[in-house]
């Protein structure tokens, strides 16, 4: 169920995986059949220079990703945003035709913010679905009625969303019960908090294995301590450090932005591959190579973007790879229809 060879013992038996930067590293240095672009990591940099100074290139991007989001200077926030990355992994429909849908405050979403809005018509309806006490042992029915679709189609993998929900819930009650009584245990260190969610939270550990080496994409690790950040930031409380030490979340939606804005380029086959609606296995090659290029492309861009900064304006950079997947990730939503000929790719797993 958690598609990794994680669960298998094979990593266990290996060294310690890399970090995900040194992950996205050592992918792109070897990679196959994705490749990162010099001149489209260049453009993407100059095109995020003009942005150096807006909103979009700061931790309020968060809200902008997250608008469902309850009120960020109220303590649901934390829950809701640990309810909502403990269950952010594949929304993508088996066919267009057929895609979960829900409906909130009049609009219709798919996709992640199908989650989003599930979540949050429950706490309207006065489900408790964001109390430790509660989801953590919720049953199967219950979530299945929280998460239910407005069609047909159900919001795909509800037993593995169960599974890590009630499993993660558990966790939380055997550290004070809340969110925000667990994570304070890693203190203010970015680092330390991925470190302390992998290391208690079992479907957080999003490992790989690529050409012997052990890797570490850890996307949903990362996403919660980058929206743990972005409450704290709206509510004026942004003093999470080593924020720099986080890479960007690696998907299913910025690859194919990247590839879009011709930081990334697939070979023809893998192209090909794609458009066939080819399921790539979790820890396949090609999948490995697409996130940990993703991954290294945002490290490339990002490096760029500070260096503009530093030669133009003579100031120190403050914009972190965070920041950017911020950005890119809205904007991949907003061009959907532009970049519609670039295929993403499939692969059904608890990871993203």
């Amino acid at each position: 169920m958690f598609c990794s060879l994680y669960c298998e013992g094979v990593l266990e038996q290996m060294e310690p995986p890399l970090s995900p930067r040194e992950s996205g590293r050592f992918v792109a240095e070897r990679s196959v059949d994705v490749k990162v672009e010099d001149e489209g990591v260049e453009r993407v940099a100059e095109m995020l220079y003009r942005l150096r100074n807006s909103e979009e290139l700061s931790a309020d991007g968060w809200r902008k990703a997250n608008p469902l989001a309850p009120d960020p200077s109220s303590d649901q926030a934390l829950n809701w945003v640990f309810v909502v990355d403990t269950m952010n992994f594949s929304f993508w429909p088996d066919s267009d035709s057929q895609q979960c849908e829900v409906t909130y405050r009049g609009r219709t979403y798919t996709g992640y913010m199908t989650l989003c809005a599930a979540v949050s018509r429950a706490m309207d309806e006065g489900v408790p679905i964001t109390d430790p006490h509660f989801f953590s042992h919720v049953t199967l029915e219950q979530l299945r009625h929280v998460l239910r679709s407005d069609n047909a189609t159900p919001m795909p993998m509800i037993h593995e969303r169960h599974q890590v929900l009630t499993e993660a819930g558990r966790v939380l009650m055997e550290h004070g019960g809340s969110f925000r009584t667990f994570i304070s245990q890693a203190g203010n260190d970015a680092q330390r908090m991925v470190e302390l969610i992998t290391e208690h939270i079992p479907s957080y550990r999003d490992q790989a294995v690529y050409q012997g080496r052990a890797l570490s994409f850890l996307k949903r690790a990362q996403i919660l301590v980058a929206d743990l950040w972005g409450v704290m930031a709206a509510r004026g409380e942004g003093d999470i450090s080593n924020m720099d030490s986080l890479t960007m979340f690696a998907d299913y939606r910025v690859p194919q932005a990247l590839v879009y804005l011709g930081a990334l380029k697939y070979s023809e086959q893998l192209m090909e591959t794609l458009k066939r609606g080819e399921l790539l296995p979790s820890g396949d090659r090609r999948e490995v190579e697409i996130r940990g290029c993703t991954i290294w492309a945002v490290e490339r861009i990002k490096q760029r973007l500070c260096r503009l900064v530093e030669e133009r304006d003579k100031q120190k950079c403050n914009i972190n790879s965070v920041i950017i997947d911020f950005y890119l990730w809205p904007y991949a939503k907003q061009h959907h229809q532009q970049m519609a000929h670039i295929p993403i790719h499939h692969t059904r797993c608890i990871y993203y």
